[in-house]
């Protein structure tokens, strides 16, 4: 049995690359652009559950990983990048340079949340030493996209655009392109968008809106009705019906001229009516529909905390779908990660140093590891000893709190207690003296020496003065005392005997 150096099978048996697994008609491509560029656009649910999926992967930390490269490589995609490297400070991210910019770049990357993909153009410069530095990824937004050839195992080929005003198509190679594509199968690669799950409630919401704004717009304010009076029955067939249909016109026209304001009125022979009639019964309640369609939007990107404070919402769960959602927020981060390591990384590192050169990753901070800077917490972390006092956080502490900067002219002096952590510290190192010295009063009580034992436990070394104890001289003293009047001790014997 030899081993298989090719593939037999298929992924995809399109040649272009349309998606044929969309049932829903205004959903295959390329018409689904559209729509999905409506709802995010039109819909502030919609709006408000991206912004909760992009913002935390936009905000969090982006930086370079060596992972056991050499300095001069990571320095190199550090630079061409504008991200920190792993264990340095974020204010030490070198200077953007050829008008790149990773948050901008994540911001559009982001955008294969709602569109299924995003793809991008490698651009590079070359230096005065000869090496191949990143310019620009260009991005190539989703309506630009004409066709997508796909080999026969799924692998991308190239990407085509529309043609220009000449009609000339462009072709961007696989070589040069960075795809971010969101849940690909197989030779999918147009994703697919994360709206998908919720088309159908926005679609259904867009609908209750409608029916809700007429529904306010006919009743809201009463319809107008006119009742004509009554006329003389003595009058012919032809004239009564004459008159009668004059009188419903005229008062048709009053109905439709209803309007308010100071000069608003209407004019009407004896027996006429004019009213505004409401609605008899109990009009649809579009509100509760509306509320559920909400939730649903919000549930099929896992945001169920953006319906608390509803009437569906619970607080007690609050913490609960916030894990989960941080999850799902640390996978498409990862995703995102890892392309960009693939195919903007390895390739810098190919294109300048050889394929066999080991080259750096792009990682980020977790989402949500960062904890606020309290006062409460930072005097915790400085009692425990994690964290030393330096005019650094001194500096920081000062702007987040608003307070003045320090001026080392007028600086009072800090006593040891504060110095060293507080009065905490204080407290704690005389309650430890404390129970150093019940300790040698214990070991002296039996029978060992005195100074010996305090030197056992820690004390400072202490020495005798030669004097008698104070206990010894109260006690000399009561005997003194007792035999210079005898009078009183025979007393105090005779009422012992006494009381017994």
């Amino acid at each position: 049995m030899s081993a298989s150096t090719s593939e037999t099978g298929y992924q995809t048996s399109n040649f272009y690359g349309y998606s044929t697994e969309e049932d829903t008609q205004e959903l295959q491509w390329p018409n689904n652009i559209e729509i999905y560029d409506k709802m995010r656009r039109q819909d502030s649910q919609v709006m408000s559950v991206l912004r909760a999926v992009t913002l935390p992967i936009r905000r969090t930390i982006w930086r370079i990983d060596p992972n056991g490269a050499r300095p001069e490589v990571v320095q190199m995609v550090s630079e061409d990048l504008g991200l920190p490297i792993k264990g340095e400070s974020v204010s030490s991210a070198p200077r953007s340079r050829d008008r790149f910019s990773w948050k901008e770049h994540l911001r559009l990357a982001l955008l294969m949340l709602p569109f299924g993909h995003a793809y991008f153009e490698q651009v590079y410069r070359i230096d005065e030493k000869g090496m191949a530095r990143l310019r620009k990824l260009g991005y190539r937004p989703p309506r630009t996209i004409s066709k997508i050839d796909v080999d026969r195992d799924g692998g991308l080929k190239r990407v085509y655009q529309h043609g220009d005003q000449l009609g000339n198509k462009n072709a961007m190679d696989v070589d040069r392109l960075v795809a971010y594509v969101l849940d690909r199968e197989g030779g999918n690669w147009l994703g697919q968008s994360l709206l998908r799950p919720a088309y159908k409630f926005w679609l259904l919401k867009d609908r209750m809106l409608r029916v809700q704004l007429q529904a306010v717009d006919r009743n809201g304010m009463g319809f107008p009705a006119y009742t004509t009076g009554d006329l003389p029955e003595n009058l012919p067939a032809e004239k009564y019906q004459e008159i009668r249909q004059q009188e419903i016109d005229a008062g048709l026209q009053i109905a439709k001229g209803v309007r308010s304001g100071e000069t608003a009125g209407a004019s009407m022979p004896k027996g006429a009516k004019l009213e505004l009639l409401g609605v008899s019964g109990q009009l649809p309640d579009a509100e509760k529909p509306i509320r559920y369609y909400d939730e649903q939007i919000a549930r099929a990107v896992l945001a169920h905390f953006l319906n608390l404070g509803t009437e569906t919402g619970s607080w007690a769960l609050g913490s609960t779908f916030a894990d989960f959602f941080t999850l799902s927020l640390q996978t498409i981060a990862g995703d995102i990660a890892e392309t960009a390591s693939q195919h903007i990384v390895e390739d810098m590192v190919d294109l300048n140093f050889g394929p066999t050169e080991r080259a750096p990753l792009v990682t980020f901070d977790e989402i949500g590891s960062r904890h606020p800077a309290t006062a409460e917490a930072i005097k915790a972390l400085i009692e425990c000893g994690a964290l030393r006092p330096d005019d650094a956080l001194e500096t920081h502490v000062r702007t987040v709190y608003g307070l003045p900067e320090a001026d080392a002219e007028t600086a009072r002096q800090q006593t040891p207690a504060a110095a060293e952590g507080g009065g905490k510290v204080e407290h704690e190192e005389i309650e430890l003296m404390r129970a150093r010295t019940e300790t040698m009063a214990t070991l002296a009580r039996a029978g060992f020496d005195a100074v010996d034992s305090a030197t056992k436990v820690g004390l400072p070394e202490i020495k005798h003065t030669g004097l008698v104890p104070v206990t010894v001289k109260e006690k000399e003293a009561a005997e003194n005392q007792e035999g210079d009047n005898p009078d009183a001790a025979t007393t105090s014997e005779e009422s012992a005997e006494t009381s017994q």
